[in-house]
């Protein structure tokens, strides 16, 4: 059984990203299909399909090669709508370099477009 099934999900595309396969397989779930569509919107994953496997189902990821790193942000901190600029610096290694995941009341979306919107939620995962 998984525990985190976000994070199952974020190391299986970076170690397959890093051995250059052009697809990998993770499991699926709303959550983590919000995250596969907010990669894809930042032209990190190329398209996705749901797979029923009979149990949860599966996604199937295509990767376009453009991920460096992306992992899952633990424990899930709280951010303010004006606290991004905190994370940034923790997570991302420069200025406008990557995404931020976060889950906000309106949905999951990239601290870039939370910050426009003017609301804050919880970090979810960061992707550069």
């Amino acid at each position: 059984m998984l525990n985190d099934p976000l994070a199952d999900a974020l190391s299986n595309i970076n170690n397959q990203e890093k051995v250059r396969k052009t697809s990998c397989t993770v499991p699926a779930s709303k959550t983590i299909g919000n995250v596969l569509r907010i990669l894809q919107k930042y032209n990190f994953v190329g398209a996705f399909e749901f797979i029923d496997d009979g149990k949860a189902g599966l996604f199937k990821v295509d990767l376009l090669g453009t991920i460096n790193v992306c992992g899952v942000i633990k424990p899930r901190y709280a951010v303010g709508k004006d606290g991004y600029e905190k994370f940034e610096r923790r997570y991302l290694p420069a200025r406008g370099f990557g995404i931020l995941v976060v889950s906000t009341p309106q949905g999951v979306m990239s601290h870039q477009e939370a910050v426009e919107m003017g609301t804050g939620g919880r970090l979810l995962a960061y992707v550069y």
